[in-house]
């Protein structure tokens, strides 16, 4: 009864940090890290793994929060939420990472384990697509700032937009949101 747990959304400029928590105890063809797969694939997976997982959730921490604890500690609050949600509690977890929320039952941390631990590659998936699928969303809440291409990263076209159109309210006031006007 081994959980794993990935994050994602720490850099962007815009949205939640979200978490999420797995317990899988069979093998899925395919799985590996989220960020080495395309969009396609990982949805493919996400439903395969919440098929077949014996548990999943997901945490999060919302931009305000992110705002006032800063995104490490907000990080740290959707992986301890999405341990805390799920419906059977595991005997361990694995976070990927260098640091662990402080929840029973006893977490390590694992450098790059989204890569090496079979159950952290499962929720880096999960999360992704969970966290893709609301950016892409929000595209139509807000529409000019291009989430649906970018997810709320701070590529090119988003530093374009916030320049035009200033930020939203799922924009980070923390973080650095000014840019060269040479963008």
């Amino acid at each position: 009864m081994i959980a794993g747990v990935d994050e994602v959304g720490r850099g962007p400029l815009a949205g939640p940090v979200v978490a999420a928590a797995v317990i899988l105890d069979i093998e899925i063809p395919g799985i590996k890290d989220s960020k080495k797969m395309t969009a396609k694939n990982r949805a493919l997976l996400a439903e395969k793994i919440k098929t077949h997982a014996l548990a999943f959730a997901y945490g999060r921490a919302e931009v305000d929060e992110i705002d006032c604890l800063n995104i490490h500690h907000a990080t740290l609050l959707a992986m301890q939420r999405a341990i805390e949600a799920l419906p059977i509690q595991p005997s361990k977890v694995w976070i990927d990472g260098l640091y662990v929320p402080q929840v029973t039952p006893a977490c390590e941390a694992v450098v790059k384990g989204d890569s090496l631990i079979y159950q952290i590659s499962a929720a880096s998936i999960l999360a992704k697509v969970y966290r893709d699928a609301e950016l892409t969303e929000m595209d139509t809440v807000y529409p000019g700032y291009g989430f649906a291409a970018h997810k709320g990263y701070g590529t090119k076209q988003h530093q374009r937009a916030l320049q035009a159109l200033g930020p939203c309210p799922i924009h980070r006031k923390s973080f650095n949101l000014t840019f060269p006007s040479e963008v």
